[in-house]
């Protein structure tokens, strides 16, 4: 009887105390919650609050830290888990060539980097020739990490605005012309760049443009006809550079081609990259606009306006 008397008890107690104990529980996850949501929102004012006041301090100390510097190829890809075999049968049957150019921030430039890259695909990376060489040299040690990545075979001193800005993008297109990777496209990249898409999302709308060339593009509105109708002339200085505007006025393009004006980034057949680095009228062209403003923004545009003569060539 007493046995049964103990059990009764013991019964109640337990059947009273459980739900405080789930309540006690319960409450502790919410406030490990709500101070979790308050340290997240915390770090978001503040970062707004650096970014307003151009705190940069603040910004550098709470960025993601890379390990590169202080480990080998095979630690480091490991560490930071560079995917080392393609995804899919679809994105190894549709290899893609990047051309990067670089001239700062090497942190940014490997993120982009890891970001994009995978084993199938093929990276042509130019450091501008003015960049400092610590800089230089550690783009190319972590290039030099993937049997797929290399530094273009020739560097330009790039000045913003003028023909070296274009060459960088060709002489890495002929380098990669000449890699043995069988690359479908071409995307054309610079160090501040950063992938919104997958590289699966990425081959997917490439191939959706069924062999276009994706330069877009209009006829100049008035306020940038100056940048072919003039001569501009590159100024390189030992701490600073420019393109200098002169009331020389040019020849008209060669060919008789109408010039257009568009995006200095594309992404292109191999058939296009070939034509544009050995067609008689490209290499005219890019002559034609060694003294023009940003070639970079007509160049590939123009090109791919031709009318009639390759199959390759669309808007």
């Amino acid at each position: 009887m007493d046995m049964l008397r103990y059990c009764f008890f013991a019964v109640l107690i337990l059947s009273v105390s459980i739900p405080f104990v789930f309540y006690a529980v319960n409450l502790h996850a919410q406030k490990s919650l709500r101070r979790l949501n308050f340290s997240v929102s915390s770090t978001l004012a503040e970062a707004c609050e650096a970014l307003i006041e151009d705190k940069a301090s603040f910004l550098k100390e709470n960025t993601l830290k890379t390990s590169f510097r202080e480990s080998s190829c095979t630690e480091y890809i490991a560490q930071n888990h560079y995917i080392t075999r393609a995804l899919s049968a679809e994105e190894a049957a549709f290899p893609i060539a990047y051309v990067m150019t670089l001239h700062k921030e090497f942190e940014t430039f490997e993120r982009l980097f890891r970001a994009v890259y995978m084993p199938q695909n093929v990276y042509c990376v130019h450091v501008d020739a003015k960049a400092p060489v610590p800089f230089r040299q550690a783009v190319q040690r972590l290039v030099g990490c993937f049997p797929n990545a290399f530094l273009a075979s020739r560097a330009e001193r790039v000045v913003y605005g003028g023909v070296s800005r274009l060459r960088a993008d060709l002489h890495c297109m002929r380098d990669l012309v000449a890699s043995d990777v069988p690359w479908r496209y071409l995307l054309n990249t610079c160090g501040q760049d950063f992938p919104l898409k997958t590289n699966r999302e990425i081959v997917r709308m490439l191939k959706g443009f069924g062999g276009k060339n994706i330069t877009p593009g209009v006829l100049p509105p008035p306020h940038i006809t100056r940048r072919t109708r003039y001569v501009h002339r590159e100024q390189l200085y030992p701490f600073f550079s420019f393109m200098l505007w002169t009331f020389v006025r040019k020849a008209p393009p060669p060919h008789n081609l109408t010039i257009y004006f568009g995006s200095a980034y594309v992404a292109v057949t191999r058939p296009f990259v070939e034509f544009v680095l050995r067609d008689q009228r490209a290499i005219d062209l890019l002559a034609w606009s060694e003294d023009t403003y940003s070639p970079d923004e007509h160049f590939w545009v123009t090109l791919n306006r031709i009318p009639g003569e390759y199959t390759f060539i669309f808007l």
